[in-house]
């Protein structure tokens, strides 16, 4: 797993509670090839409303209508790693779906990084 600090780029899939892939949810499928690629980190978040292509409101408000809930799966890595797993994403997603890539930072906070590692962002110079 990459400790990562600094420049970044953010992936973002959006997909519904409902997508699966070979009968295991998408989101889930997303993270564990993310994590097996090695990428830095990967998180899902599940949304209380939300609409797409299909442009019909989804939401947890209504019990009639709180089905296919939106879902975020977002994965931060370097840009070149980022890239590199686009095409897992293409297979992934190939019914349909929306990814967002965002340049980032990452700002580390926690136990002091191993003999060889940053910790945080690069000291400026004196």
């Amino acid at each position: 797993m990459t400790r990562l600090s600094g420049p970044a780029l953010r992936l973002t899939a959006l997909v519904g509670e409902t997508d699966t892939w070979h009968h295991r949810p998408l989101s889930t499928e997303i993270v564990h090839r993310a994590h097996a690629a090695g990428l830095a980190g990967a998180s899902v978040f599940h949304g209380v409303e939300g609409f797409g292509s299909s442009a019909l409101v989804h939401t947890a408000r209504l019990l009639s209508l709180g089905e296919d809930l939106p879902m975020a799966v977002v994965i931060v890595d370097t840009e070149e790693r980022v890239r590199a797993f686009l095409p897992e994403l293409e297979e992934l997603m190939r019914d349909g779906g929306l990814v967002l890539l965002d340049a980032c930072e990452v700002v580390r906070y926690g136990p002091a990084a191993s003999p060889g590692e940053s910790a945080g962002a690069p000291e400026p110079p004196a």
